[in-house]
């Protein structure tokens, strides 16, 4: 069988290889993207509930979701497209002395990186936070410049846009073979056909694991089960996306805000985690999670919920994604283990990406993938999820 070349193929069009291949094709790369799915962005994507922050405690992930931020806010004016982007904010709330204490660290780390972020006190969060819970507040951090996005309308966007640079993608094809000599990558091999190429990109989600076996490299990432809830929509009362980083029966911290219709959209991270690629939503998780809101913001108690949703996040044992070339396997490389964050870390991850295959990779740049290189310690959790 003949194979057909391409510069670069990435697996997966989600999150994060969708913007890579808008980035790659921009810079005049032959590129090639391959979904077992129907359409783009059909995988974790479409999960997400579309927040965007560049409030964390690694440097990396600060600097990859400081460049999301840049794309996501400029793109309108760039492209003449509306994904719905609002500077609303991310506020970290704080009703205990541990967390108060954690917060306030974490501001040395943040504010060196370059982050417009601050300590506010209850009175200030009440400000742009009607209704909140001033019962044992302690203050938070809010950083003004992160914000959301509609994840649909922006996954839509980046394909649009690369499909425009002349990237094709190619649906419902399942890898199923990645054929190396001499430890470097040849072609990739599906159900459908084969492709040769000189670079190989790994971009594919929940399943990055199993397609990164293929090549003979084993990674460190295994999907675990997120659920999610929409509201009906109420007159607009706050701006930033509120995280609560307390821990509750069922739930580790959860995170909501709303969107400019009016609608309240929220997630937790369950206690324990639910390892799997599990989309059926629970019975548990709605009266958890509605627990949660009310504990923050009491007069939502008679606020209806329109509907809930489940998806998956691929988790590192850090919290932190796996980026860059891999050592002894010449062509291939990572962009795994988002953990739940592909949303606000793809477009910085494209960008940092497109660079790397380029060979223009700035100091700070290089800096970012070595701190996520596949061979790292896993040692330091990423303390803000």
């Amino acid at each position: 069988m003949n194979a057909s070349n391409y510069d670069i193929i990435i697996i997966g069009s989600g999150s994060v290889g969708t913007p890579t291949a808008m980035f790659l094709a921009q810079a005049g790369y032959k590129v090639l993207v391959l979904d077992a799915l129907h359409s783009n962005g059909q995988g974790s994507s479409k999960h997400a509930i579309g927040g965007v922050r560049a409030t964390h405690s690694d440097p990396a992930k600060i600097y990859l979701c400081s460049d999301s931020i840049k794309i996501f806010s400029t793109w309108e004016a760039t492209y003449d497209d509306d994904i719905e982007w609002h500077s609303g904010g991310y506020c970290f709330v704080a009703y205990e002395k541990q967390i108060d204490r954690a917060l306030k660290d974490l501001l040395v780390i943040q504010k060196k990186a370059g982050l417009n972020i601050d300590w506010k006190t209850p009175q200030e969060l009440q400000q742009v936070i009607h209704g909140l819970n001033m019962d044992g507040l302690l203050g938070g951090t809010l950083s003004p410049e992160d914000g959301y996005a509609s994840p649909l309308k922006s996954s839509f966007a980046f394909y649009t846009q690369a499909v425009k640079a002349g990237a094709e993608f190619r649906f419902n094809e399942k890898v199923i073979a990645i054929k190396v000599e001499n430890h470097k990558i040849q072609s990739v091999k599906t159900d459908k056909g084969v492709y040769a190429c000189k670079w190989l990109i790994n971009a594919a989600g929940g399943w990055a694991s199993e397609v990164s076996k293929l090549a003979g490299i084993t990674v460190p990432v295994r999907p675990d089960s997120h659920e999610a809830l929409v509201t009906e929509p109420v007159a607009h009362f706050m701006e930033p996306m509120i995280v609560d980083l307390r821990r509750r029966p069922g739930s580790a911290n959860f995170y909501f805000y709303q969107n400019a219709d009016g609608h309240l959209i929220g997630c937790q991270t369950p206690d324990p985690q639910i390892w799997g690629n599990f989309q059926t939503e629970t019975s548990e998780f709605l009266p958890q999670i509605c627990r949660r809101l009310i504990e923050v913001i009491p007069s939502l108690t008679n606020l209806r919920v329109r509907r809930t949703w489940r998806g998956t996040y691929p988790m590192t044992p850090d919290g932190s994604p796996i980026l860059g070339e891999v050592a002894d396997l010449e062509g291939y490389i990572l962009a795994v283990g988002t953990c739940g964050q592909g949303f606000m870390l793809g477009p910085g991850v494209g960008k940092i990406l497109s660079h790397l295959v380029q060979g223009n990779l700035s100091l700070e740049e290089k800096a970012c993938l070595h701190d996520l290189r596949l061979d790292r310690s896993f040692g330091d959790e990423e303390k803000l999820g």
